[in-house]
């Protein structure tokens, strides 16, 4: 796709409908919230609402006059023309998928089924629908599709992700990601569907699923439980604050041109050992652990007493860093949170929103580790 063509800001000022797949989940809810801030569009979200995406990540937007929820499966044909139907959006913003890298190892064939088999329902919807559409209209729409870093594989001690980047996946996770993005390419080049790719690094903030790093090492902590690092912790991700990406992505449909890809990034390279002690540093500022009833049942003084090494995730790409320079010229966009002031932040959020940490595992995650199959296949 091309890079760095961008249209007048002014592309989707006029008020519209706006639908968000995956909108109840960790960045789709983030980017829910954007819209309704800071544009006048109606959103319409479709979630499956599975293990990850949750109502109560929403509850607080949901009562908005311009939010709509419904609950279906992306790779549902006959849902998805129904909403088409209905909203006659302006612009789809593609958000659901299955996003961890472990579950993908445990079971890749929904990686298979929501990823690649949803992005072609939806592509397929979106086509239809855009073919109706007429002048002004057939001119504004978009297809917005995100996606991640992790398409390109792994990097070695030096040099960074660009958009001209081979396609390297390593995990199911990462193969299942690709394939939607050549989807969203092959229908913008063979149909004319005016689509735009997004590519990101990690994320992290509110309302992100306790099976990630950066909330599971926190609630971990917080209960006296061992904190699991895979293999020395070397492992190196760019980390980008969610309220950024999500303000990205809604510049991305507003001023970006058809058939452009764009890359969004923190800045903010740390190993995951380096995460792991931020945490614990905002934790001993915001709940000192001597004040921590569960640390002091186990005899220990800190939280990082509480570190492990356990063996690593098979295939693990080894860093991820992208350069988003491109982004930030021809968007205009850049990153507002440091990673410092971004992860206290993030601490402190789930410090103090425990309900719903605990509503959200009530499906019955217990935040124990995945992907072990193929561990022990290996060993």
């Amino acid at each position: 796709m091309a890079v760095g063509v961008i249209l007048p800001p002014a592309a989707q000022s006029t008020p519209s409908t706006w639908v968000v797949t995956g909108g109840a989940g960790f960045i789709g809810s983030r980017v829910v919230r954007t819209i309704l801030a800071e544009t006048p569009h109606e959103v319409v979200v479709l979630d499956a609402l599975t293990y990850a995406g949750h109502l109560a990540s929403l509850a607080d937007v949901a009562v908005h006059p311009r939010f709509r929820f419904v609950r279906g499966d992306v790779a549902d044909a006959t849902l998805l023309e129904s909403v088409f139907q209905r909203h006659r959006p302006a612009a789809v913003l593609h958000l659901a998928a299955e996003t961890h890298v472990d579950r993908s190892i445990d079971g890749p064939r929904a990686f298979v089924k929501t990823n690649v088999s949803g992005t072609l329902e939806l592509l397929e919807a979106s086509r239809r629908h855009w073919s109706w559409l007429v002048g002004r209209e057939r001119e504004r729409f978009r297809f917005l599709h995100v996606s991640t870093d992790e398409v390109h594989g792994t990097l070695g001690a030096a040099g960074t992700f660009t958009e001209a980047s081979n396609y390297e996946p390593n995990s199911p996770y990462a193969a299942s990601k690709a394939a939607a993005d050549h989807l969203v390419r092959a229908w913008n080049r063979t149909y004319g569907l005016p689509t735009i790719t997004t590519n990101c690094s990690n994320n992290y903030g509110p309302h992100q699923f306790p099976e990630k790093l950066i909330p599971l090492m926190t609630l971990n902590a917080l209960e006296g439980r061992d904190l699991p690092v895979y293999g020395d912790g070397g492992q190196v991700r760019d980390w980008l604050h969610v309220d950024d990406h999500a303000r990205g992505l809604v510049t991305a449909v507003e001023r970006a041109a058809p058939g452009t890809r764009w890359l969004f990034g923190g800045g903010a390279e740390r190993t995951n050992l380096q995460v792991v002690h931020a945490i614990c540093a905002a934790l001993e500022e915001l709940r000192p652990a001597a004040h921590n009833d569960a640390l002091r049942a186990r005899g220990l003084a800190r939280y990082t007493d509480l570190l492990v090494h356990v063996t690593d995730r098979p295939g693990h790409d080894r860093r991820y860093a992208v350069d988003a320079s491109a982004t930030r010229r021809g968007l205009g966009w850049a990153p507002t949170r440091s990673f410092e002031d971004g992860i206290r932040e993030t601490v402190r959020w789930y410090l103090e929103n425990t309900r719903w940490s605990d509503a959200v595992q009530g499906k019955g995650f217990r935040r124990e580790r995945l992907g072990r199959s193929a561990v022990a296949v290996a060993s």
